[in-house]
């Protein structure tokens, strides 16, 4: 089994993938009577032409790392936002596309605070909380059209945590 690094996720790292939801170093506007910071359009959404925004609420059965990952799918006609509705990290993978299936994929843990908006047509593994509840509320396309493919891999990959760097001699 081939093995991955879950690195901690960072807007940088993600880019190519989607969007980081979290709160700015300060906020773009003050509202609610001086009481609440609005950190504004934080995410790209695509609903595609024939799609509309849905609000779902998914709630997870947590997983433990190290992690399998023997499948991963995107959703051809819109993008997806997971906001986890915990303070718990979860678990995010994600892959290249290379000319209509996924390249080795690349894993990130979350912090605390932190959700994910994947972009259209982005390969990514399933939700996968690594806490319980793994309650998360899900914004992404609605409509008519099919908005799933899957890609099973011939050898599936570990994901496992990245170990701090020990400190003295061995």
């Amino acid at each position: 089994m081939k093995q991955i690094i879950a690195r901690p996720l960072s807007a940088e790292g993600f880019a190519p993938f989607g969007d980081v939801i979290e709160l700015k170093d300060t906020p773009d506007k003050i509202i609610n009577q001086g009481m609440c910071g609005r950190h504004h359009d934080l995410a790209n959404m695509d609903f595609g032409p024939d799609g509309r925004a849905g609000i779902s609420l998914f709630n997870a059965t947590p997983r433990a790392l190290p992690y399998t990952v023997d499948m991963v799918e995107r959703h051809p006609e819109g993008s997806q936002a997971f906001i986890p509705m915990t303070e718990h990290a979860f678990l995010v993978i994600v892959a290249k596309d290379l000319g209509g299936s996924p390249d080795a994929p690349l894993a990130f843990l979350t912090a605390p605070g932190q959700a994910i908006n994947f972009h259209r047509n982005t390969w990514h593994g399933v939700l996968t909380p690594l806490s319980n509840p793994g309650l998360f509320a899900v914004v992404d396309r609605i409509g008519d059209t099919a908005n799933l493919e899957e890609f099973w891999f011939d050898t599936p990959y570990q994901v496992v945590e990245e170990q701090s760097p020990r400190s003295g001699p061995p």
